[in-house]
């Protein structure tokens, strides 16, 4: 298995996991913000950065990740937005080397923090993640503006 950044090459299969991320979590992201998702990964300019697991010359995982400034350090913060690996490739360790590839870029770009959320119900994703980080007693409070 190999970790990489995602490149135009990729769309097609990065498109496929991006749905099934999409399907695990019931949730419909509209095409204008797919491809606008896209673009971003695409653009140096931007602080979004896109890491993929191949396998046989097969994307079986991706893993998206921004920056972003904080008041409490002086190195960024990593948010892990999204982490999918394909139902036939799970358990193989693809989930863990993609999170572990983060930590290695955003130590490279300064960081000084990688943080994530999940469904309380993902016992599963939860199991690995104990083993990798610290779970917090933060909660999450969200409103939703019109776009």
């Amino acid at each position: 298995m190999e970790i990489r950044a995602l490149s135009f090459d990729d769309r097609s299969a990065w498109q496929k996991l991006w749905k099934g991320y999409q399907r695990f979590y019931a949730a419909s992201i509209s095409d204008v913000a797919t491809e606008q998702t896209f673009r971003r990964f695409m653009a140096d300019s931007q602080p979004m950065y896109c890491l993929v697991a191949e396998e046989n010359g097969k994307l079986i995982g991706l893993v998206h990740y921004l920056t972003h400034r904080t008041t409490w350090t002086v190195g960024d913060y990593c948010y892990l937005q999204d982490l999918f690996v394909s139902e036939a490739a799970r358990g193989k360790g693809a989930g863990k080397a993609l999170i572990l590839a983060v930590y290695q870029q955003a130590e490279a770009l300064g960081c000084s923090r990688v943080y994530w959320t999940t469904q309380e119900s993902n016992a599963t994703a939860r199991k690995l993640y104990d083993q990798i980080a610290s779970k917090t007693e933060f909660i999450q409070y969200r409103k939703l503006l019109g776009a």
